[in-house]
């Protein structure tokens, strides 16, 4: 009995490892994101932020708000191209941060899905200022434990512009 036992642990041990693993591959991709859409970027690197999204990948904007702004998205490269033109010098971002909170994991190999409240600060080139909370929705791809972006999904939650937003008296 004692070596069923032993053996039993050990793979259990193992399969808590890969959870691990693949939880923090998972928090470092969805961070990574968004620091690469923080603008400026001193070295923005396109081909970093497509390596986040597996080749067949999707980008969504969705509800009433995101999903006319922004639409789908379908493949890395399409992904990337939208993201470039909304991030690179000429782009509509004098400056552009993000903030996320928390969120949510949940890990089946050999997938995942992720859920995060994120704060978007934006000053716009047309001298705009705003606000955001947005949820995000991922799916992911692990091969093993490194995860990559299968399906990215943005629903506007609330925006308000800094002259909105409550002062204290």
């Amino acid at each position: 009995m004692a070596g069923i036992s032993a053996t039993t642990n050990v793979a259990g041990f193992e399969t808590r490892l890969q959870l691990l693993e693949a939880g923090e591959s998972i928090r470092w991709i969805i961070a990574r994101y968004m620091e690469l859409c923080d603008v400026p970027q001193p070295e923005f690197d396109l081909a970093e932020l497509g390596a986040l999204f597996t080749e067949d990948a999707t980008w969504q904007g969705i509800g009433p708000e995101y999903g006319e702004k922004f639409g789908s998205y379908n493949g890395r490269d399409a992904i990337v191209r939208m993201l470039g033109s909304h991030l690179l010098p000429g782009g509509p971002f004098t400056a552009n941060a993000h903030v996320l909170g928390e969120g949510r994991i949940n890990i089946s190999f050999p997938t995942a899905s992720g859920s995060w409240i994120m704060q978007q600060v934006s000053a716009y080139t047309d001298g705009r200022q705003e606000v955001v909370a947005a949820r995000i929705t991922v799916d992911f791809e692990l091969d093993g434990a490194m995860a990559r972006i299968k399906t990215f999904r943005t629903q506007r939650l609330v925006a308000l512009s800094p002259a909105n937003l409550a002062t204290p008296h």
